[in-house]
């Protein structure tokens, strides 16, 4: 584990792989840098792979109050790091973060993104405050409450599936991540893309849905690649939500090598 420090002093922990043209792993709500570890592993015979913990998870540290911009200075601290200028992959929210730091202005030579959580222009806006649910949830200890909250009503998981998962071995870890997840609501916003941030993302971008991912997704995925000024979709077979290294790091090697 390495650590490079963000404008405000927050610590952020990250893990470097490889050798060669570097690639930024922005991943998504649930996710600390060992989920993006896969993929980096997969990459890292082409390139210098940085995967790291957001703020607020994992080994990162977190400064009040929150807000995207300071996730953004985060990446940019990475970017310093890796020389100055790099890649980024963005996975689901963190395809999000990703579009909003590249609007900003950061030095991002390539973008991809996959299954960014977003629908096009003119989709209708949430009818909750989820961000207000969910710190609600959080503040009064209620962590579980708030993971299924995320699950069911922002993400779309059907309630008996969630049950289900309340007893999964994974589950302490996404309740220690739960605060997180207000950090992700305020990330994608309305859920539409703005057309000014759509304007502003002129690098070459590559989106990536897999063909078996819930219809939101794909709807989004193709939306997001209509919407950006120079953007190329890739719809992949058999694939859903869960990135799988081996069918995605071709791809992912070939749009940033091409």
């Amino acid at each position: 584990m390495r650590e490079v420090r963000s404008s405000d002093g927050t610590t952020i922990a990250f893990d470097r792989l490889g050798d060669g043209p570097p690639i930024i792993l922005v991943v998504g709500a649930f996710n600390d840098r060992s989920t993006g570890m896969p993929l980096a592993e997969a990459l890292a015979p082409d390139f210098t792979v940085f995967t790291y913990d957001r703020r607020g998870r994992g080994d990162s540290g977190d400064t009040a109050p929150y807000s995207v911009d300071r996730e953004i200075d985060d990446l940019d601290a990475l970017i310093a790091e890796a020389g100055g200028s790099a890649s980024v992959f963005g996975y689901s929210s963190g395809a999000v973060l990703a579009l909003r730091a590249v609007a900003r202005g950061l030095p991002i030579t390539r973008l991809a993104l996959y299954e960014p959580p977003l629908a096009g222009e003119g989709a209708p806006a949430p009818t909750e405050d989820f961000a207000a649910r969910l710190s609600e949830l959080v503040s009064a200890g209620r962590r579980g409450d708030a993971v299924e909250y995320f699950q069911t009503r922002v993400v779309g998981i059907p309630a008996e599936v969630v049950a289900q998962m309340r007893n999964a071995p994974f589950r302490a870890a996404l309740e220690k991540m739960a605060h997180t997840l207000v950090y992700e609501v305020t990330i994608t916003g309305s859920g539409s893309i703005p057309p000014e941030l759509a304007a502003a993302v002129t690098v070459p971008t590559l989106v990536i849905g897999g063909e078996e991912s819930p219809e939101g997704l794909r709807e989004g995925a193709q939306a997001v690649a209509k919407a950006l000024p120079d953007a190329t979709l890739a719809s992949l077979p058999g694939q859903t939500h869960e990135i799988v290294p081996t069918v995605v790091a071709p791809v992912v090697k070939d749009f940033l090598t091409g």
